[in-house]
């Protein structure tokens, strides 16, 4: 007799199973090792973030009390150019509560002065100088500004350069007196003996011509320094390179012949003109051409030579003198510096002056025993305008 049905037993889950085809037992010593070591290592990393927060917590206190201490001050700057940090010296230049403004708006009281890099501010206790500068981050989110007020350097400075405009005009008003003293007391020591009743018509004669020399001498003093004082040319004109170079040939060719000095002057400039003084011109000239007459001993040479050089023209002079000394040429062109004991100590300066009143210069080679080459170059003039670029009125 078949057996009677059995009721139906409920479901039971299926463990699960390993590739294997195992069934996979969870380990209870094993999960709970894997939490310890996972407990630990979170501790660790908690630690380590404190530690971390700490030290920053501390360098962020080091760099406060730093920016407070520091005498400049200091402007922190995001991309959009807002001060999202600011230090005590920066609050008392601008004023308290800046954080978080424009720099555009901050910035606008400084003025921007005659020096780069130097800004000027108004405080309350008067103007201050400022030397700012800016720093990029090397990420690129921010800028520095720091703003070192030396007003007081600045003062110091402009004192140091007037101290230095006092000495060079004292040395200069030094030479002057010495340079005018002389020749004057020569003259009254002169004038004073013309008063002797002893002195015969021919002595008489003479102490006059030597008081009127001295006069002259003094003369010719007060000229050089009234041109060296002016500086630059007064009247301008158009004239030719070749004739001003043959005017001076014929007034040096003679002077060289009577000191048996061989003088020759040659212009390769044909037509070309210059714009400018030309009696000033011509006195710079004569006195670079005096200089070399006076440095050369008879049976020497002294040559003139004019030539066009780009857009310049230059004259050079050169004597097969005595030459100069390389300490000698750093001075030669000082005011009242002289190697003669008739030179006024002007006439290097005043031509110096007159070049480059023409906008030129004058430049010299020489070496001892081997004679003296000067250079005066002074450009042609622009077309419509003098040689300055200038336009005529």
């Amino acid at each position: 007799m078949p057996n009677p049905p059995t009721s139906a037993s409920p479901a039971q889950p299926v463990p699960p199973t390993v590739p294997d085809g195992g069934v996979a037992r969870l380990d209870a010593a094993q999960l709970a090792e894997a939490f310890q070591l996972f407990s630990r290592a979170s501790e660790e990393l908690s630690h380590a973030y404190n530690a971390l927060q700490g030290r920053v917590e501390q360098l962020t206190e080091r760099l406060t009390v730093l920016m407070g201490a520091l005498p400049a001050g200091v402007v922190v700057l995001d991309r959009a150019g807002t001060l999202v940090q600011v230090n005590r010296a920066a609050e008392e230049l601008f004023g308290a509560g800046i954080t978080g403004r424009q720099w555009q708006q901050v910035g606008a009281a400084l003025q921007a002065t005659e020096t780069p890099g130097e800004m000027s501010v108004e405080l309350a206790d008067g103007p201050r100088r400022l030397s700012v500068s800016e720093t990029a981050l090397e990420s690129g989110d921010e800028r520095i500004l720091l703003l070192h007020d030396i007003t007081e350097t600045h003062r110091m400075r402009l004192a140091a350069e007037r101290n230095e405009r006092l000495a060079a005009m004292g040395e200069m008003v030094a030479g002057l007196a010495h340079q005018l003293r002389t020749p004057l007391a020569a003259a009254l020591l002169y004038t004073g003996n013309l008063r002797q009743p002893e002195l015969g018509p021919a002595e008489r004669l003479k102490v006059a011509d030597r008081a009127i020399e001295r006069m002259r001498y003094l003369e010719r003093l007060i000229r050089d320094m009234l041109l060296f004082a002016r500086g630059d040319s007064l009247g301008r004109q158009f004239f030719g390179v070749c004739e001003l170079s043959a005017e001076l040939a014929h007034t040096l060719e003679p002077v060289a012949r009577a000191r048996q000095i061989e003088f020759s002057s040659q212009c390769d400039c044909g037509e070309l003109q210059l714009h400018g003084d030309r009696k000033a011109l011509a006195g710079a000239l004569t006195n670079l051409l005096e200089n070399g007459i006076q440095a050369t001993e008879p049976g020497g040479s002294v040559d003139c030579q004019v030539r066009q050089v780009g857009q310049d023209i230059v004259f050079t002079v050169r004597d097969s003198g005595r030459g100069i000394d390389p300490a000698m040429q750093e001075r030669l062109f000082e005011p009242f510096f002289t190697t003669r004991a008739e030179g006024t100590g002007l006439g290097l300066a005043i031509a110096r002056g007159v070049a480059r009143a023409h906008g030129g210069e004058i430049t010299l080679d020489s070496a001892p025993g081997k004679g003296s080459t000067f250079m005066l170059t002074v450009p042609l003039p622009t077309e419509g305008g003098d040689a300055d670029g200038k336009a005529e009125s």
